[in-house]
């Protein structure tokens, strides 16, 4: 049994990303971790086209943690495209980003994500922020089963 998850990074931001991916390490939550730079790469690697064509899409991320103030395609679309599709809509989503805007967490959550967590700015928060994330997330969480063909 591979106790390894797939977590969707979608971060917009190189060092944003990176310091996800050391406070991930740093706190002993090993996983596969898949980067994706824009809503669009996202969009590609869930539904395996563009470059990610011929990808096995019946294996999706256990998580995806997604920030909204994306280029070409916004988070909030990302989530809309991602609840709209059967194969897809059960998928863990955390809104991770650094918006405050009311609108934004209303919205978030009324195209179902499954949390919302403002990025802190500081070092501890953020890293205290991360590792709770996967504690809870990937390890105590009972995701949905895959959808059935």
């Amino acid at each position: 049994m591979n106790l390894k998850k797939l977590i969707l990074l979608v971060e917009d931001n190189p060092d944003d990303a990176a310091l996800t991916r050391r406070v991930m390490e740093k706190h002993s939550v090993y996983n596969q971790v898949i980067e994706a730079q824009d809503g669009v790469e996202a969009l590609d690697y869930l539904f395996g086209t563009g470059p990610h064509a011929g990808r096995d899409v019946s294996q999706q991320p256990d998580l995806i943690l997604l920030d909204l103030k994306l280029p070409k395609i916004d988070g909030l679309e990302v989530l809309r495209r991602i609840r709209q599709d059967p194969h897809t809509r059960l998928q863990p989503v955390v809104i991770l980003t650094s918006s405050k805007e009311e609108q934004d967490i209303v919205t978030g959550y009324a195209l179902g994500a499954n949390s919302y967590v403002r990025k802190p700015i500081n070092f501890t928060e953020f890293s205290e922020a991360i590792r709770q994330l996967g504690f809870f997330w990937l390890l105590f969480n009972e995701a949905p089963p895959p959808p059935r063909p």
